[in-house]
């Protein structure tokens, strides 16, 4: 697989002055690694060792898809506030730029015991301990999160008491 960092951009002061804003979509666009990179997620001790996914809203949605397809996985959900129908759970986050909610439908959560997380990138950790409050409130497990990148200097990683399988670390 080539190097995945050369296929992810920095955009500085975006979303405001002061964010180093890493997108992962070249990734996407590079067939090859992309499906290399699908086959190795999908292939997690964190995943296998759960019964369903779960995937944050926006790029989160691109990877959990394709590594449910993959991992035979059915995949529930996180999304902001006002995006989904039926009865709901909700939690609030912080980003390193501002704050936001999360939503589940509480129907797909009754369904499974056991839940990894997939999203594109760990940054400070809000969003997915958002996803993780909401599974554990529902009475389940977190099994781990998956994601594609894992930004260390903002050590994200520690608010978890629960595997992080990152494929790479910059």
């Amino acid at each position: 697989m080539k190097n995945l960092e050369s296929l992810i951009k920095t955009y500085n002061d975006f979303p405001k002055e002061g964010i180093a804003f890493k997108d992962i979509l070249g990734i996407i666009q590079d067939t090859e690694v992309f499906r290399e990179l699908i086959l190795k997620m999908s292939s997690n001790k964190v995943i296998k060792n759960s019964e369903a996914i779960i995937s944050i809203e926006a790029r989160g949605f691109i990877f959990g898809s394709a590594i449910s397809l993959q991992a035979s996985k059915p995949m529930l959900v996180a999304r902001k506030p006002g995006k989904l129908p039926g009865e709901l759970i909700q939690e609030n986050y912080h980003l390193e730029y501002g704050e936001n909610s999360l939503s589940m439908q509480k129907e797909g959560l009754k369904r499974f015991s056991s839940y990894a997380i997939v999203d594109d990138l760990l940054a400070t950790g809000g969003t997915i301990n958002c996803v993780a409050n909401l599974i554990k409130k529902s009475g389940k497990e977190v099994c781990g999160v998956v994601t594609v990148v894992e930004l260390l200097e903002l050590n994200g990683k520690s608010k978890f008491n629960f595997p992080v399988e990152s494929i790479i670390s910059i």
